[in-house]
């Protein structure tokens, strides 16, 4: 029955969040903190999924452009991790996101940079893109090194798309890592407290063509341990 509730009443709060926040970004389209306004508007509908969110990530995080890279789990990371999403932060996502009704013309006005994943061989273009997008607009880039949702399996290794354009656009690397939440369900009213926690930034004057993949399994290690740390903590949070 709560399952059956929630599929009833929650997609149409979804669109309205969703037609909310086109006519915010409609306003100023494709400023630099309309996916850090989008993203707290997500964060809001948690609670309606029955989960509660701690965020342990300093606002002043991209006060300069960074490469932010985060453990991507599921679907239901557009509500839970998008809380850990600061001023002057874009994502990058899939050109064939703008035909998704409602949340593509959303993604599209908030500024976040549409890349072609199905053309490899533009990788590097796509690279130096997004870099040159920083430097232009000041911007952090949150990423999600994983390249696929992990859906319960832990911390999938890593690519190193994200530490080639922190390399190209000079920014610092920062790990953004959210407890499990592949226990979530639609038909439990609790579904208990998910931790949100940054990472202390990877200096990029460290960072060079022969050490990437090197860097990236450290960060990839990092993450690891935090987020067995933060699943350990929540388990004891969900217990209270």
């Amino acid at each position: 029955m709560i399952a059956l509730f929630r599929i009833i009443f929650l997609p149409p709060i979804i669109i309205i969040t969703c037609i909310v926040g086109m006519l915010c970004c409609l306003m100023r389209p494709f400023h630099r903190n309309n996916t850090f306004l989008v993203s707290r508007l997500f964060a809001r509908l948690a609670p309606l999924f029955g989960i509660k969110l701690i965020v342990r990530v300093p606002e002043n995080l991209s006060e300069t452009p960074k490469v932010v890279i985060a453990n991507h789990q599921n679907s239901y990371d557009v509500i839970t991790i998008c809380a850990g999403v600061t001023r002057g932060v874009v994502s990058l996502g899939k050109k064939s996101l703008v035909w998704v009704p409602f949340f593509g013309q959303l993604y599209w006005l908030s500024g976040n940079i549409l890349i072609d994943r199905n053309n490899k061989s533009k990788a590097a273009g796509t690279i130096g893109q997004t870099a040159a997008k920083m430097a232009a607009g000041k911007l952090s880039v949150w990423m999600f090194p994983e390249g696929t949702r992990s859906r319960g399996r832990g911390l999938l290794p890593f690519k190193t798309g994200a530490f080639h354009t922190a390399l190209q656009a000079n920014a610092d690397i920062v790990p953004i890592v959210m407890s499990n939440s592949n226990n979530i369900s639609l038909n439990r009213w609790n579904n208990g407290t998910l931790i949100i926690e940054s990472l202390p930034p990877m200096d990029v004057t460290q960072l060079n063509k022969g050490n990437i993949r090197e860097t990236a399994k450290l960060a990839h290690q990092n993450m690891k341990e935090l987020l067995q740390k933060l699943d350990e903590e929540v388990a004891v949070l969900n217990k209270k």
